[in-house]
């Protein structure tokens, strides 16, 4: 059900009023905010289970993180400075019954009340693996450490596209180890990711992607992070095949978490991280667009799979 025509936007709002209208997506009124339908959750929570299944014999450490985390451990990180655009900061009303008053009377009169917000000690999750590290600092284990995550995560991009929500939910193993064990968790994850959606029907292709780095500065990151292959994407078509969606993505941070929270492996060397985050939305909204809207009515073998 991908449109296929050369006016991207045109595609995107075509897909987001078929999702619509079927009510698997239910409007809130922002661009990329969206109730979902039992059908759409439904295929999230087997999809999820299928991915648990297949990691199972890896053994991973579970843990679930909110999807608020520390502001103090976020401004460790070089977030702000790469994704500015993208960042969202939890902010609430600390004032004084006065103080209160007056930013009712703004709000009577149109005005611009949100300045008499203060930012709290929180900020919204960019990344499921982010609220990880902080937790990491010292010595890891001998072998190092292999983590399930899943968390929702924001992102401000508000977009007419149904895959680009501003709040989704990402599926992550991380390891946490020597440089070796992130490139070999890396590996093994395309491969296995590949093999995860081309069972249930999702014919994603492999590229070397970057991240979408802010600014002059950030062009010059995203052309390193490319020619180290540093950041592979699966990608598939959801709204059209001209531009397909990254639905999963495997990253290598080098070094970089450890340097920033003291992480060490056993012999002392700062660890590297890795991870693979499948996006779990997108994953529902390919799926849909690819079988159809009444899962009754998609393929045995797919359903089977995720035993819908």
């Amino acid at each position: 059900m991908c449109i296929a025509t050369t006016n991207i936007t045109e595609a995107w709002r075509d897909c987001q009023a078929q999702l619509l209208e079927a009510g698997l997506l239910v409007s809130l009124g922002v661009p990329g905010v969206y109730g979902h339908a039992g059908a759409f959750e439904g295929v999230i929570e087997n999809f999820e289970a299928y991915v648990t299944k297949r990691a199972k014999p890896l053994n991973a450490e579970v843990i679930r993180f909110p999807a608020i985390f520390s502001r103090k451990n976020y401004l460790k990180t070089t977030h702000i400075e790469s994704f500015p655009d993208l960042m969202g900061s939890v902010h609430s009303f600390t004032g004084n019954e006065q103080d209160h008053v007056k930013m009712l009377q703004k709000r009577a009169a149109g005005e611009d009340w949100t300045k008499d917000l203060n930012p709290t000690e929180v900020m919204l999750t960019p990344a499921a693996c982010y609220p990880l590290y902080p937790t990491a600092t010292g010595m890891l284990p001998e072998g190092g450490r292999l983590v399930d995550l899943r968390s929702f995560v924001f992102r401000h991009e508000p977009s007419i596209d149904p895959a680009r929500m501003q709040i989704f939910r990402q599926r992550e193993f991380v390891r946490l180890g020597t440089a070796e064990q992130a490139i070999e968790h890396r590996d093994y994850w395309l491969d296995l990711g590949q093999e995860i959606l081309f069972s249930v029907g999702l014919e994603v292709e492999c590229v070397i992607a970057n991240d979408p780095f802010f600014g002059r500065g950030g062009k010059m990151m995203a052309a390193t992070q490319k020619e180290q292959n540093l950041k592979y994407e699966l990608v598939h078509a959801v709204a059209t095949d001209e531009r397909p969606t990254a639905i999963t993505s495997c990253n290598c941070h080098l070094d970089h978490f450890g340097h920033t929270f003291g992480i060490h492996t056993a012999d002392g060397e700062f660890a590297h991280t890795a991870c693979i985050g499948f996006g779990l939305e997108r994953i529902a909204l390919a799926l849909f667009m690819k079988h159809g809207f009444n899962t009754d009515k998609w393929p045995s073998d797919v359903k089977n799979i995720l035993a819908l």
